[in-house]
């Protein structure tokens, strides 16, 4: 699997359906909880570490096992959105900060947690290698600056 650069953090523009609105345009606060799963997806494959490799080398598979969202301010129709993905801890539990940024300001902070599981048994088990080298390498500094938040 070869290994992208070493950049800390990833980021994936997501433009803003109408699907993703409620009925005021402004985005359903669960499409918070879509988009970033989509960016979680998109940055293990640029990391050359998609999950049906995990799932079909080692039966493995990550999932959430925790998220807490805090809302800044609001996305609407139409809006392209970043969603910002930096790995915090990699050890029994894969820890990610998942901002969406709307032009670099803060509109939803997400702290995620997920465990790696057996397939056969959905008991948890340790994040395979070579996913559990590359995501530590990958670490954020923990001084990184927090985008501006709208509040």
């Amino acid at each position: 699997m070869a290994e992208a650069g070493l950049a800390r953090e990833h980021r994936f523009d997501i433009r803003i359906y109408y699907e993703d609105t409620d009925a005021a345009g402004i985005v359903y606060h669960a499409a918070y909880l879509r988009f970033a799963e989509r960016a979680r997806t998109e940055a293990l494959r640029a990391l050359g570490l998609p999950h049906a490799e995990m799932a079909r080398r080692h039966d493995a598979f990550l999932v959430v096992r925790r998220i807490e969202v805090e809302y800044a301010s609001p996305a609407r129709l139409d809006d392209l959105v970043t969603v910002r993905t930096r790995i915090r801890r990699v050890g029994a539990v894969l820890d990610l900060d998942q901002d969406v940024l709307l032009q670099e300001r803060l509109l939803a902070a997400l702290r995620v947690r997920l465990v790696c599981v057996a397939g056969a048994t959905l008991r948890p088990r340790p994040i395979p290698e070579p996913w559990r080298s590359v995501l530590r390498a990958r670490i954020a500094a923990p001084d990184a600056t927090p985008p501006e938040s709208a509040a």
